[in-house]
């Protein structure tokens, strides 16, 4: 049995006054959902999908900020955004509410992200909204609020087959938003559903507009919400202080060759900006928070051959000792083969069949079935690599 949606929904969600089905009424017979919505064209088409479906529905927005919104830029979790939601819900006509998660978001997300980039490391605070807020407060308060499923605009798909969940990649590659989601357990698959991760980004406009929502035409958000302008090097000088002192630049054999500017400001891989001239082309190699320098190198200084992960969770079972992969460690970056070692205490290493570029600490590694490119097994966050 799948709990996958149609992949090419009704054009018309039929607003209707009479009937326990129509969105004007309310059943208790009816399977409940919260939906998550941001404020978005992906979120808002999710919850019109639900109604269609025939479940009781309401629209719940996350507050995330405190006093005044970080990053009115951001496209979600503002006030505007809220508006936007809000608006959505009552054409829908679905209850709709903003909880207030701006505490736990800031003690759990902020304070990590915080606290990678202090120790030299590369956060995704996305996959940390997933992991602590989205689907496991939100998902803890839909069921104390009785609801049967959360609900979340994803390009992602889940498909149950003989009582086991499937996460697989969106259809639309380019929007493809699995490689975020790769903490998701199979307890919290079974309650959880992703409806337009069966449509392209084109087709989920398309909807919005016939269906007259105003989100339909709205650019997608921009991270990160809480920096504010999108000023991450400002954010940092304020609230980082530890990643933000002028440092050495150093070369891969130890010598000197320019100044950093807080080396919160540098990631491995990075090009551009480094203010070092050395008549040929460079890259940050690693970082190195407790002396704080940067190292560059040229390109090949980059390759890794294998990666340790911490943290890791798996979808289903665990893959067996050295069973093959694919390993994606960019949100939208290609995959490469590579062999799984699980560990102790939520580790794991990864041995990749060819050299990788540019593994940068802290961000996520997420392994994918070399069986069905589109299914994800697991994933964790990436604590060391070896250099090819």
């Amino acid at each position: 049995m799948s709990t996958e949606p149609p992949r090419r929904p009704k054009a018309v969600v039929a607003r209707g006054s009479g009937g326990a089905d129509g969105l004007g009424r309310r059943s208790p017979q009816r399977p409940k959902a919260v939906v998550a919505m941001s404020g978005g064209v992906d979120s808002s088409v999710a919850a019109a999908l639900m109604v269609e479906q025939g479940y009781d529905v309401t629209g719940i927005m996350l507050k995330l900020w405190r006093q005044d919104e970080a990053n009115t830029d951001s496209g979600c979790c503002s006030v505007g955004a809220a508006d936007d939601a809000r608006r959505v819900a009552d054409l829908l006509e679905i209850p709709f509410y903003v909880l207030n998660f701006a505490e736990r978001f800031e003690s759990s997300v902020v304070r990590d992200f915080r606290s990678a980039y202090a120790s030299g490391r590369t956060p995704n605070p996305c996959v940390r909204c997933n992991q602590w807020i989205k689907f496991d407060a939100l998902l803890e308060r839909a069921e104390v609020m009785g609801a049967d499923v959360l609900v979340t605009g994803h390009y992602a798909r889940i498909r149950t087959d003989d009582g086991r969940a499937r996460l697989l990649r969106g259809v639309d590659g380019k929007k493809d938003q699995s490689y975020v989601l790769w903490m998701l357990t199979q307890e919290r698959l079974a309650r959880c559903r992703f409806p337009v991760g069966g449509m392209n980004k084109e087709e989920t406009r398309a909807l919005a507009s016939r269906l007259g929502l105003r989100t339909a035409t709205k650019p997608d958000s921009q991270e990160i919400c809480f920096v504010r302008g999108g000023d991450l090097g400002g954010y940092i000088s304020e609230h980082i202080a530890e990643a933000s002192h002028r440092g050495t630049v150093i070369d891969e054999r130890g010598s000197v060759v320019g100044e950093h500017h807080g080396f919160g400001r540098y990631t491995v891989g990075q090009r551009k900006g480094l203010g070092v001239a050395l008549g040929r082309p460079v890259y940050v190699t690693s970082i190195d928070a407790s002396s704080n320098r940067i190292v560059v190198g040229e390109r090949g200084d980059l390759e890794v051959v294998s990666a340790r992960l911490e943290e890791v969770s798996y979808v289903g079972s665990v893959p067996s000792r050295g069973e093959r992969v694919l390993v994606q460690h960019r949100a939208h970056g290609d995959v490469t083969p590579a062999r799984v070692t699980t560990g102790a205490n939520g580790a794991a290493q990864l041995l990749f069949e060819r050299v990788v570029e540019a593994v940068a600490p802290g961000q996520s590694a997420v392994l994918y079935s070399e069986a069905d490119p589109d299914e994800l097994v697991g994933g964790g966050i990436v604590a060391a690599t070896e250099a090819a």
